[in-house]
């Protein structure tokens, strides 16, 4: 792995529910270990259940279009990175990025990014700041821990997949992004990542397998590229 990461970590590990604060601990100090071996992290977070949630209570109430569904979306995940924000408060580069082309200055050890536009999920902002800093691998933790061939909450004899390409995994979901959709790599950010020639690891919530993947080792979990 590179020494510069990109992590596109789910809301669904944020705010599965209520706020994990038993796996944000966890997580803080596991990215703490890998900055004292001199890694760089961008972390990008996504919305989760907070998202959902006003989305759902918003459209009980109004008619609202996909773009005013997206911008409830953008600001759940900037909530959510504020949180993170403060949990890596003396090791994070002033305040949150929201735009993934803005010039980077990176002189601490971590960037905490959020939602910059409507159209697309946290993981397409991810790939255009991971190309920002020359970076060519993604890692994507949230509850989904492989890319299945079927989807395994409706069929039972679903399969892991542990490689694919993105011409393979773009076959496997809609390739139309709707506002709260729940794929493993949104298909906007597929298409980017495949134009760039980018790897992205889904890998799930298991952090020792965060960290297996960091040390090169063998880890559980899917390579597209």
């Amino acid at each position: 792995m590179p020494k510069t990461i990109v992590l596109s970590l789910g809301g669904s590990l944020i705010v599965p529910d209520t706020i994990d604060v038993e796996f944000l601990k966890n997580f803080k100090k596991t990215i703490d270990k890998y900055v004292k071996k001199g890694y760089k992290f961008v972390i990008y977070c996504g919305g989760g259940k907070l998202a959902r949630n006003m989305q759902d209570a918003a459209s009980k109430i109004a008619k609202l279009s996909n773009q005013d569904l997206d911008w409830i979306g953008i600001y759940a995940t900037r909530l959510n990175s504020l949180l993170l924000r403060y949990i890596f408060k003396n090791d994070v580069i002033g305040p949150i990025v929201a735009d993934p082309n803005q010039k980077i200055n990176f002189k601490k050890n971590i960037i905490i990014a959020a939602g910059w536009k409507p159209g697309w999920s946290t993981d397409y902002d991810a790939v255009l700041l991971a190309k920002n800093l020359g970076v060519r691998e993604i890692i994507n933790m949230s509850n989904v821990d492989y890319v299945y061939d079927k989807d395994p909450k409706k069929h039972k004899n679903s399969k892991k997949i542990q490689k694919i390409s993105w011409d393979g995994y773009l076959r496997l979901i809609s390739q139309k992004w709707k506002a709260g959709m729940n794929v493993p790599f949104d298909p906007v950010a597929a298409k980017e990542a495949r134009k760039s020639k980018m790897r992205v690891n889904i890998i799930g919530n298991n952090l020792k397998n965060l960290e297996n993947l960091l040390d090169g080792k063998k880890f559980k979990g899917t390579t597209i590229e």
